[in-house]
């Protein structure tokens, strides 16, 4: 084990996020290392946000209180005494992630499972990080209901 074993994961709120910092939480802990998570913000303007969004300022608490919020939802079995560092950075989710994964040992992100016409396998922010970050990048999928096989009619 190393203790300098260093996982950044994209939080965003999403169940993709929320799965992709549960699994950095397992592989750190299994390494003895630590576990950034970083959630990006913009502001897009008053027409783009949501309800209540009303300056830059209420979008970076926005986005505290939402990555303070999936943090605390991790079970404690599975975090135990593992360091987990938050940091809400301002910018585009593909930049802010890459370069906040440059020393890291392995970026983690969540899948989003966006129609397969627009993305077949990644949404856009895997993509993005798995161009520009320079260690390796983790894509933990949301699984996806399987249909059971139908019954045949019976004669």
């Amino acid at each position: 084990m190393t203790t300098n074993y260093q996982i950044v994961v994209g939080v965003d709120g999403s169940d993709g996020g929320r799965r992709a910092l549960r699994w950095a939480v397992r592989e750190a802990a299994g390494h003895g290392g630590t576990v950034q998570a970083v959630t990006a913000w913009r502001w897009d303007g008053i027409d783009a946000m949501p309800p209540g969004t009303l300056s830059p300022a209420d979008e970076r608490e926005r986005a505290e209180t939402m990555l303070r919020h999936e943090i605390e939802m991790v079970p404690p079995h599975e975090r135990g005494a593992l360091p987990i560092a938050t940091e809400v950075l301002e910018g585009r989710p593909g930049d802010v992630l890459a370069a906040a994964a440059r020393r890291a040992d392995l970026l983690v992100l969540g899948s989003h499972g966006h129609s397969r016409v627009r993305h077949t396998v990644l949404g856009s922010v895997s993509e993005e990080c798995i161009r520009k970050s320079s260690c390796p990048v983790v894509v933990v999928p949301v699984p996806h209901p399987v249909p059971s096989p139908a019954t045949p009619a019976v004669p």
